[in-house]
């Protein structure tokens, strides 16, 4: 995957988030679409992050992945 793919995915959840986000209330459904959307975004942003970090250090950014749920959740703020 590339940066420019990693920022359009991103784009569409920020989108998907700000609809679920104007709405006045949302349902069960809904918050739990909102949860794994978040999810994702966190996600999304630390596989680009991996990826710019091992371009920096000249290392192939192929070599990044998408971490699981626990793993990105789990860092400390």
């Amino acid at each position: 995957m590339t940066d420019k793919e990693i920022m359009d995915k991103i784009k569409d959840l920020l989108e998907q988030e700000h609809r679920l986000y104007s709405k006045d209330g949302l349902s069960v459904g809904e918050r739990k679409e909102a949860q794994k959307v978040r999810i994702d975004l966190d996600r999304y942003w630390d596989l680009l992050r991996q990826r710019r970090a091992l371009k920096e250090f000249g290392d192939n950014p192929n070599k990044a992945g998408l971490r699981g749920t626990d793993t990105v959740e789990n860092y400390e703020q």
